[in-house]
């Protein structure tokens, strides 16, 4: 049984009379412990794709089962919560708060969800540990440097225990150690944990490192590059 699978999702956009079709009957099925690679043109709709299978978007027809439950029939708030519980997100972007330390960061999620500042602080400090931030626990964003801020983006997006791990072009903005870094231990933790990782990528060096590389195409997602 699959983790995660989405079935003939489609997406599209429409303004007035004209309408744009992104994606178009996209069939995808990941196992635990699986990373998969999504490689494609600008403007192939990758980051669309990484969207609804957050469930961040609706698809505009198809639908996403989790262990063959279909997810698109429950409310937003349900959905918010299913975010929350199993789906880790990552971005080129870290979108780290600034104002706050790399521990408060990675706290976050968990205090959304309800937890007290002492309940997640324990599980926040072992994650930044794991990602090689032991050190910097206090250090405010803008004494990190870009790698480190990434890894501490990825302790945040593991803080909940989540089963999914979504990464947009998550070495994108970084040079060539400090991405490799990041995606070794984000190797190793999807082993470790494991998760199933889908990672949107241009550089396909580290695409041909992950279990499968799926390339996006005129709508739909093709085996290789």
């Amino acid at each position: 049984m699959a983790l995660y699978r989405a079935e003939n999702i489609s997406r599209v956009y429409r303004s007035g009379e004209a309408a744009l079709e992104v994606l178009s009957g996209v069939d995808l099925s990941v196992e635990a412990g699986e990373m998969v690679a999504i490689i494609g043109a600008s403007g192939s709709g990758k980051t669309t794709l990484l969207q609804l299978l957050g469930t961040l978007d609706r698809p505009s027809g198809g639908q996403l089962f989790f262990r063959e439950e279909p997810l698109l029939a429950k409310s937003a708030r349900e959905l918010a919560a299913f975010r929350n519980r199993q789906i880790g997100f990552i971005f080129q972007f870290h979108h780290l708060l600034p104002d706050f330390s790399a521990l408060e960061n990675v706290m976050i999620p968990a205090l959304i969800a309800g937890q007290s500042r002492q309940k997640a602080a324990g599980p926040a400090r072992e994650l930044l540990e794991r990602v090689e931030l032991g050190h910097r626990l206090q250090h405010r964003v803008s004494e990190l440097s870009g790698g480190e801020q990434q890894r501490a983006a990825l302790a945040r997006a593991l803080i909940m225990g989540p089963t999914i791990l979504l990464a947009d072009e998550p070495t994108g903005n970084l040079d060539t150690r400090a991405g490799n870094l990041v995606f070794a231990l984000l190797q190793n933790l999807c082993r470790d944990r494991r998760l199933c990782a889908l990672m949107v990528t241009h550089n396909l060096s580290l695409a041909e490192r992950m279990d499968r590389c799926l390339t996006l195409r005129d709508g739909s997602l093709h085996p290789g590059q």
